[in-house]
């Protein structure tokens, strides 16, 4: 909204310093400073609010060292992060970007339903909370409008480098080459193309997985493309759910991750960076660097009060809705494929509960007795039980995380 009221005044009222939110960069700083100071300075008044109402967690004893001691600890406060994500967005972002109406769309959809969950929790004493279908059914709701949004939304292109004479009629644009001095000739183009590492030109296309049904396979294209997008938003959101299972991981870890998913945004969306790195340029994205620095800013803020030992929990509230962003955010700026790199310690916490599960059943169906794979699940309880102390577990995650965002940087010049 400020972005609109400060154009407004620079265009028809000159006024000196209103200029200065035209750009996307510093919108972002300011959506950063203002993200902190809500997580910050009113997350401290939430906390007291919920602690005042004993909107507090419920512990069961699994008998992990200082397990108990939690208990009573104040929980959905994922709400200080939502309002840390959608306030600096709504302030500072070009709301009548598709990009930014997906990322609100996202945040407010598994931000709900992660409510309703703490909610029933909470209020209701139901230690089960929502019905995990409903929460698959409202995680695949959301896929199926991203996934629709992203194929058919006439706003939403890639651009790509064609040769002249050209065979569309799409207008064709053009720029210099700063190394070879010669000229660049692009198009925007609807496209099912994304970014996948290891690959010539790191660039994959969703209708290929069909093209051993021979002629005729691009028909599949969408339904391929909706099938990728509802496992990505449903396996990252989980994953960042079970994750957030001791003080700081899941916020510290999604930081992380953030900051890496801004400088994708801000190479992606920027033509000249872009052509220099030999990656997919995504016109008109800018904004979402705005939105992702609200997203940064919030999760930071957040740790504030969230690290060892935390003072507020933030439940299904945070946690689904910052794996749901994480996943749309990468959707939308084409890097999803990047993400079981970049998301890595998700992916891990996410698949020791499968083999756990599976070992598990297995083993009682074959053996009649189930055995396990590790001592607890997800893997942070499991070296909890081999007895390292739950911030020693955050800070070796945390370092884990930033070692796989470097190496998901350097697949952009890896193929």
């Amino acid at each position: 909204m400020l972005y609109y009221l400060f154009t407004y005044l620079n265009k028809y009222y000159n006024i000196p310093g209103t200029g200065v939110f035209q750009y996307y960069t510093f919108r972002t700083a300011m959506a950063v400073i203002v993200s902190l100071l809500i997580t910050t300075v009113y997350g401290r008044r939430l906390i007291d609010y919920l602690r005042f109402k004993q909107v507090g967690e419920t512990v069961r004893n699994l008998g992990l060292e200082g397990q108990m001691q939690k208990q009573g600890t104040p929980t959905m406060g994922g709400i200080i992060i939502l309002l840390g994500v959608l306030v600096p967005t709504l302030l500072f972002a070009k709301l009548g970007s598709i990009y930014i109406i997906l990322m609100l769309v996202t945040t407010v959809w598994l931000g709900a339903i992660g409510f309703l969950d703490d909610y029933i929790k909470v209020f209701k004493k139901n230690k089960e909370g929502l019905a995990g279908r409903f929460k698959i059914v409202g995680q695949v709701g959301l896929a199926l409008i991203v996934g629709w949004t992203m194929y058919f939304h006439p706003a939403i292109k890639i651009r790509e480098t064609v040769t002249l004479p050209v065979k569309y009629d799409a207008p064709v644009d053009y720029h210099i080459n700063d190394e070879t001095k010669q000229p660049v000739y692009t198009q925007d183009f609807k496209s099912t193309k994304t970014t996948i590492p290891f690959y010539k030109n790191n660039e994959f296309d969703y209708s290929k997985v069909v093209k051993f049904l021979g002629t005729g396979y691009e028909k599949y294209t969408l339904l391929v493309f909706m099938l990728f997008t509802i496992f990505i938003i449903t396996f990252i959101s989980n994953g960042a759910n079970i994750t957030d299972g001791i003080d700081g991981l899941a916020t510290g870890t999604s930081s992380v991750i953030g900051i890496t998913l801004i400088v994708l945004a801000y190479v992606s969306s920027n033509l000249k960076y872009a052509d220099y790195l030999n990656i997919m340029y995504i016109p008109n994205s800018a904004e979402l660097v705005v939105f992702m620095g609200a997203f940064v800013g919030a999760c930071v803020g957040f740790l504030w009060y969230n690290s060892y030992p935390a003072q507020v929990f933030m439940g299904d509230t945070g946690s689904l809705a910052i794996g749901g962003i994480i996943a749309v955010f990468a959707i939308v700026i084409r890097k999803e494929l990047l993400l079981p790199i970049l998301c890595g310690v998700f992916v891990v916490e996410n698949v020791s509960v499968m083999m756990q599960v599976g070992w598990f059943k297995y083993t009682k169906k074959k053996f009649g007795e189930g055995r396990r794979v590790f001592l607890m699940a997800p893997l942070h309880h499991h070296y909890q039980k081999r007895g390292f102390h739950e911030a020693k577990i955050v800070t070796r995650f945390w370092i884990l995380g930033i070692a796989l965002a470097i190496m998901t940087m350097i697949t952009l010049k890896l193929r």
